[in-house]
């Protein structure tokens, strides 16, 4: 398929992932519309030359207009955080991610493109992992519910009419990236960010144009009921990527925790925090998020799509070095609250 000309859809345009896939696909050629929560949010999606609607993915009335006339639905809204509701994330990730669907399927769109998470495996999987390999829920609900919406999905999927792809990227990272750069960046300042069993174990990062690089390819390569593991590829410990990052904004190397002790040390934090009322900054969950031993494996993706990671971390954390050089991330922070 010729991507250019044709008419792309992006739930949750105004996010990190989807601002960017809509910048690069405008300058491939193709026409861009977006779905967004709030007028505020969408302002530099429609600065790019998208057309934006505003409306929550849970809507049927919405998600139906907003598919009319379109070729490609990418659906990257949902709840992305460490821990909350089980209801609330099933709501949003599984019933939103049906509902839009569901729309694009009566509304003639052909293909829809729908990025989950590496975390369908959990915590705990095997090094190397393919697409092939056990999902665990691990009682948390973000796993959970991506594993429950890709199983919906597929239901809906009858090709050649209506052809379902599953993205599933890594630990997704880049200019405006808020858990792996933002966030982080702001607890080293603050002497609050530690590695966990001295940094052992693999981050499976994905600069965020390798990603849209692998988007674009499965849906050029129609690759309709398949699932692709997405990340750059590399074996780089989190002691590695964590002091590349707190290197380039001058800060001092993270100390180190024991995995237990780190997360005792975050629920007394928490208990703290809901004594006085505040919303939790940092949850006990985030510390599983933090500690995965393992590498998944990328190779179906190398050879179905002919995918090779363009730019490495080195390559990418210079890049967001310079984002960083002219960026306030403590508002842009707080404008995520």
């Amino acid at each position: 398929m010729n991507l250019s000309e044709q008419t792309l859809l992006i739930s949750g345009i105004s996010g990190f992932i989807g601002l960017r896939t809509a910048e690069l696909a405008i300058a491939r050629g193709m026409k861009v519309r977006g779905l967004g929560r709030s007028v505020e949010k969408v302002k530099q999606a429609q600065k790019l030359g998208g057309e934006v609607m505003i409306g929550s993915v849970t809507d049927p009335t919405t998600a139906y207009k907003a598919c009319q006339g379109v070729d490609i639905v990418l659906h990257t809204a949902g709840i992305v955080q460490e821990s909350g509701s089980l209801k609330h994330f099933r709501e949003v990730n599984v019933g939103g991610t049906v509902n839009m669907a569901k729309a694009a399927k009566n509304a003639g769109v052909k293909i829809f493109t729908h990025l989950s998470s590496a975390m369908v495996y959990g915590f705990n999987y095997p090094d190397g992992i393919t697409e092939d390999g056990p999902l665990r829920g691990e009682n948390n609900p973000f796993c959970q519910t991506k594993i429950e919406a890709e199983e919906a999905l597929l239901q809906l999927h009858t090709p050649p009419d209506f052809g379902i792809i599953i993205i599933r990227p890594g630990d997704v990272y880049g200019p405006g990236s808020i858990p792996w750069i933002v966030r982080p960046l702001l607890m080293m300042q603050q002497k609050l960010f530690a590695l966990i069993n001295d940094g052992r174990g693999v981050i499976n990062h994905l600069y965020i144009d390798n990603l849209i690089d692998a988007i674009f390819l499965a849906i050029a390569k129609e690759t309709h009921g398949e699932i692709f593991n997405i990340t750059d590829g590399q074996k780089t410990t989190w002691r590695e990527y964590f002091t590349r990052l707190a290197e380039m904004a001058n800060l001092p190397v993270p100390y180190s925790l024991p995995k237990d002790e780190a997360k005792l040390l975050l629920r007394v934090r928490q208990q703290g925090q809901k004594l006085f009322r505040k919303k939790p900054d940092l949850l006990p969950e985030t510390v599983d998020f933090l500690s995965r031993p393992y590498a998944y494996s990328i190779a179906k993706a190398q050879n179905m799509l002919n995918f090779q990671p363009k730019i490495n971390l080195e390559k990418g954390m210079r890049r967001t070095q310079e984002w960083l050089q002219i960026t306030d991330i403590q508002k842009l922070m707080s404008q995520q609250n």
